[in-house]
């Protein structure tokens, strides 16, 4: 495969079956023959998604060793940076060829969901990083609403 399938949100969000149909087919297909795809037609505006880009193009070229700081074990992947290796596929042993970043929900210290939510893990060599990333996942959690 020479380029990654790409879909287009809008088709889903339509009112059109036919659309939404094309659109579970095609990120179906995307999914089951190379495991992942672009999505296009989404809530980011451009500015955003360009900022996000360049901060998580300078995490990733952080030294190995700077990276795992930011790695923790006990919340499985669901905070922070996960390394090569950590993830494997359903039923294969062998370790996914990966790193990856992770945000997640964000709630108040007072919050009665607090104790649920570990906190997001900052990253001090980048100042921008967490909040570029807040960001991006406070507007995804807002669009959640809207549908």
């Amino acid at each position: 495969m020479q380029n990654i399938p790409s879909v287009d949100l809008r088709d889903f969000l339509s009112n059109d079956p036919i659309r939404k149909e094309k659109f579970v087919n095609e990120i179906g297909s995307a999914f089951e023959d190379i495991g992942f795809v672009a999505l296009k037609g989404h809530f980011l505006d451009q500015e955003l998604v360009e900022e996000l880009y360049s901060e998580i193009k300078q995490f990733f070229n952080l030294p190995l060793e700077t990276k795992r700081k930011y790695e923790n074990p006990e919340l499985g992947g669901q905070r922070g940076y996960v390394s090569f290796g950590k993830e494997h596929a359903k039923g294969r042993k062998e370790g996914d060829l990966k790193e990856f970043w992770h945000f997640g929900q964000y709630v108040s210290e007072d919050s009665k969901y607090s104790t649920e939510y570990p906190q997001n893990i900052s990253v001090d060599e980048l100042p921008r990083f967490n909040a570029v990333g807040k960001e991006a996942y406070q507007m995804q959690k807002k669009q959640e609403f809207m549908f």
